[in-house]
């Protein structure tokens, strides 16, 4: 039960990783308005992390680099999370969004961080 858990787990985060890598090519100026003015080449680094993110969630639907996609996406949840950071302390409305993001959901946000590296370890830890 617990193994077909965390499979439908991981091919869940392997889609919507490949779908928001996708957004960042689609809606650019939403994740370039988010960032921190300290990262330079703003646009070239939200379309990196979009490869990143596609590569991660390819790299979790294969049963022989699960492990490494683990990994990956654990890094790359502690690389954004200046961002998360910087959209809560800020609060920074991203690009394109018709109603404003109430400060408690940029807040409540970072928090969850942790809960995704947490799942991002347990998908990948007994794969080979």
């Amino acid at each position: 039960m617990i193994e077909k858990a965390r499979t439908a787990l991981n091919y869940l985060i392997s889609a919507a990783m490949v779908g928001v890598g996708i957004t960042h090519f689609v809606n650019t100026p939403f994740f370039v308005s988010i960032m921190p003015p300290w990262i330079p080449f703003h646009e070239w680094m939200v379309w990196l992390s979009g490869v990143a993110e596609i590569g991660i969630g390819i790299a979790l639907a294969i049963p022989r680099t699960r492990k490494l996609g683990s990994w990956a996406l654990i890094a790359l949840l502690i690389a954004v999370f200046p961002a998360n950071i910087h959209m809560a302390v800020n609060h920074i409305q991203p690009a394109g969004v018709t109603d404003p993001v109430p400060a408690w959901v940029a807040w409540g946000r970072l928090p969850l961080q942790f809960l995704f590296i947490g799942i991002a370890w347990w998908i990948g830890r007994d794969a080979t």
